[in-house]
């Protein structure tokens, strides 16, 4: 009796030393990393379906459109609203689709995926996402090419929850992230007026207890190194804990605690998502990229283990 289909489809799995990731067919996703001889991502089972968006490609928009309706070009387009709770469409149109492996060497894949004319986004486009190992950790990095004619919309984003170091709760471990705005949203996800983060429990400047805060919320104007990256740094008690860092193409982090998840996924991992533009862009336009015929844009984004300090 053959085996059946996992499923999130085929499983791609690299190697670097002891450090092991697995990226999956269907999304193009990421499922689990393991280095420093613990898992990082609060990620899930091969036999067990994506949920709550672990590891997922966001594109050709991360987060919300609000209605699912925006103006490109002078042209009105109706997305499907993929959260038809809150009326929205959500995070792209590639989560749930099967992407193709490109190259699988011991220490990289490349998966493939392409957007072709539909309702809502009549515009064809050619995307890529690239993971690789080596001793500094896992670098993902998303290309997209605009194959069509026309000039179309794009942003991106991928949405990894980094696991509590000691696997349970992400209550007693700390979080960094240098942000001086945050974008606080509706109760539909779609944001209002930027506010400052400081003096606010939102000030994530030095790295605090997260406790009982409840987090789903964007932050921009972000602290960079000399290489342009920005970081953020989920510890555990014992000092342990992972760091993913961004390029400057990703001007936005966003930080979710779970809170609406079910009880059994609920605060275990914190969703920590590189995006290049904030929800909303298709009708704000913010950050939002024009990509002309022939065209094409990359980011990347960098996940590795941290020692205590």
């Amino acid at each position: 009796m053959s085996a059946s289909t996992p499923p999130t489809g085929q499983q791609f799995t690299i190697r670097h030393g002891d450090d092991h990731a697995t990226a999956v067919e269907l999304g193009g996703g990421i499922r689990s990393y393991v280095a420093d001889g613990r898992e990082l991502l609060d990620g899930y089972d091969e036999h067990e379906p994506v949920g709550s968006s672990r590891g997922q490609v966001l594109a050709p928009w991360p987060n919300r459109v609000d209605g699912g309706c925006y103006e490109w070009e002078g042209a009105q387009h109706q997305l499907p609203l993929t959260e038809p709770a809150r009326g929205n469409a959500s995070h792209g149109l590639l989560r749930f689709v099967s992407w193709r492996c490109t190259e699988h060497r011991p220490a990289a894949v490349t998966l493939a995926a392409t957007v072709l004319p539909q309702p809502g986004y009549p515009f064809a486009l050619a995307v890529t996402v690239r993971y690789e190992l080596d001793a500094g950790g896992l670098h993902v990095t998303t290309t997209a090419r605009n194959i069509g004619s026309a000039a179309l919309p794009w942003a991106s984003g991928q949405h990894p929850y980094l696991a509590a170091p000691d696997g349970g709760m992400i209550d007693g471990c700390s979080v960094e992230l240098r942000a001086a705005t945050m974008l606080p949203s509706d109760e539909r996800g779609i944001p209002l007026a930027p506010e400052p983060t400081r003096g606010t429990p939102f000030d994530l400047r030095e790295l605090r207890r997260i406790g009982d805060l409840q987090l789903d919320t964007a932050f921009t104007d972000l602290a960079r190194d000399a290489d342009g990256m920005a970081a953020v740094r989920l510890r555990g008690p014992d000092g342990r804990g992972a760091e993913l860092t961004a390029d400057r193409s990703y001007g936005w982090i966003q930080l979710f605690t779970g809170d609406t998840l079910p009880a059994a996924r609920r605060r275990r991992g914190l969703a920590v998502e590189p995006m290049t533009a904030p929800a909303n862009a298709f009708r704000s336009g913010t950050d939002l990229v024009r990509l002309e015929p022939g065209a094409s844009t990359a980011s990347t984004w960098h996940l590795r283990a941290l020692a205590p300090s």
